[in-house]
């Protein structure tokens, strides 16, 4: 067999679901592995495609060599470090029926870390490993641009094109109508227009942390002077009570729509998202299946680096935007011009894959061991001002998708979920929560479209007006 890395594939104990960060091909407790091994839980139970015996007997020597202050701080070693922590941590949440499909592994990963930090529990050593990792080995960069050029470059051009005003506009018009929403809420209460949109709206609606808290706390605080820390822990407070109102949201519409109402023609397609029918097969997104060798994932990096380099020279030209912004319009330009062989296209669609499923959440527990203060995340969610807000964003970006998906001729029910609840939960695992919640799985792959572009919009928009925080219009 030739070496490839393949597509996410719907697994054997969820079907219909996506395969997500770290999935188990068997079930715990199934009737063992297909590999030929026994059917003991010790080598049928996996973690990270790694039997179970084996995973505690490397978890086990990196506990070991970070209790003895063993442990360099190496990229080789932070790998390493988050990878096994995030490994386990996503085991747990998704051996858990129920949590598991309100996007529990990746909350795991975002909140111990930094629990066991805050308690004293976690090893100086593996805090110095991460710290170096994050903040001076570029572990961000490195996952963050993974995800926007894969994106961007792995999106099928005929879509983006012809079916834009279709379903493109739903999703602009949702973000633009949502800041202007709750930026009025935020300057009517005395929170800020500006504030508002920055520090709840926007992280928010970005879909996430690689498009939105973790970039836009980079950026708030490179205009600010201030502290990335400080910033990022206000703004996942928002993030993570949106998630869950989100998933809430959509299995109230999917309990509306079982029973049978239907106040208007269209209010529900039952999982059809338009009421309309593609002849031409413009509005489709093929499924992806990669065959990609390791140069190909090679190609993909070396992409995501070039237009991290690129987006960086024109930040120095033209300070007033990040060098994340500058990197989405260069993705955008290279993918509308078509300016790249297919075969690189897929390669970094490919590469971006490998990043979201392996890497995103070794970020997420990196950001939680590092940056994340609960202290700072508790008091947040204590301010009732902040939470008014997220309840105002989430709630507005379900009725206004659905009214603007509704006129784009599609099913109300559906375009309230996508794009509104969809871009307004945490992205890849909250995609999945919400669209279970809904029953509506086979709808993934426009969940896919709508995290995504609209998460580059967003982190766009936003870069534009990270300028009014140190000019005292906030």
């Amino acid at each position: 067999m030739s070496n490839h890395t393949a597509a996410p594939t719907a697994t054997q104990d969820h079907p219909g679901r996506l395969s997500g960060t770290y999935r188990e091909t068997n079930p715990p407790g199934g009737s063992g592995p297909a590999d030929g091994t026994t059917g003991r839980w010790w080598t049928s139970v996996k973690v990270m495609g790694i039997p179970l015996v084996y995973f505690a007997a490397l978890f086990l020597l990196l506990t070991v060599a970070a209790v003895t202050d063993h442990l360099p701080p190496s990229m080789l070693i932070g790998f390493t470090v988050t990878m096994v922590i995030a490994g386990a941590l996503t085991k747990i949440g998704d051996s858990l029926p129920v949590l598991r499909d309100f996007g529990l592994p990746i909350i795991l990963c975002l909140i111990v870390p930094a629990i066991l930090v805050q308690v004293g529990v976690m090893p100086e050593s593996v805090v110095t490993v991460i710290d170096t990792f994050v903040e001076d080995q570029g572990f961000t960069d490195f996952v963050i641009m993974g995800v926007i050029a894969g994106a961007i470059l792995g999106m099928p051009r005929k879509l983006l094109i012809k079916a834009g005003l279709r379903y493109l506009l739903p999703v602009a018009g949702t973000v633009v109508l949502v800041f202007l929403a709750v930026g009025a809420i935020g300057a009517a209460i005395g929170f800020g227009f500006v504030k508002a949109i920055l520090f709840v709206a926007g992280p928010i609606m970005a879909g996430g942390l690689p498009l939105g808290a973790l970039p836009m706390s980079d950026m708030y605080a490179a205009q600010t002077g201030g502290n990335a820390a400080d910033f990022l822990s206000e703004l996942m407070s928002v993030v993570i009570f949106a998630n869950l109102l989100c998933v809430f949201l959509a299995a109230i519409l999917n309990g509306i729509g079982k029973r049978g109402a239907k106040p208007f023609v269209g209010f529900n397609g039952n999982g059809d998202l338009l009421r309309v029918h593609d002849t031409n097969g413009d509005l489709v997104q093929e499924e992806k299946v990669y065959s990609a060798r390791f140069v190909h994932m090679a190609q993909g990096l070396v992409l995501a680096g070039i237009i991290l380099l690129a987006g960086m020279l024109l930040n120095a030209l033209i300070p007033s935007l990040h060098h994340y912004a500058w990197a989405v319009i260069i993705a955008a330009a290279v993918k509308i011009l078509g300016l790249l062989p297919k075969e690189l296209e897929e390669a970094s669609s490919a590469w971006s894959e490998l990043t979201m499923s392996a890497f995103v959440p070794a970020l997420v527990v990196a950001l939680s061991t590092s940056i994340i203060d609960i202290d700072g995340v508790l008091a947040a969610l204590s301010n009732p001002t902040l939470l008014l807000m997220t309840v105002a964003t989430v709630v507005f970006a379900a009725v206004v998708s659905g009214i603007l998906g509704y006129f784009m001729k599609f099913y109300f029910i559906e375009a309230c979920l996508l794009p509104g609840l969809v871009m307004a939960d945490t992205g890849g695992s909250g995609d999945v929560a919400v669209l279970s919640a809904a029953e509506r799985m086979n709808l993934i792959p426009f969940a896919t479209i709508a995290t995504r572009l609209g998460g580059v919009l967003v982190l766009f928009v936003t870069s534009l007006m990270v300028p009014f925080l140190s000019s005292g219009m906030v």
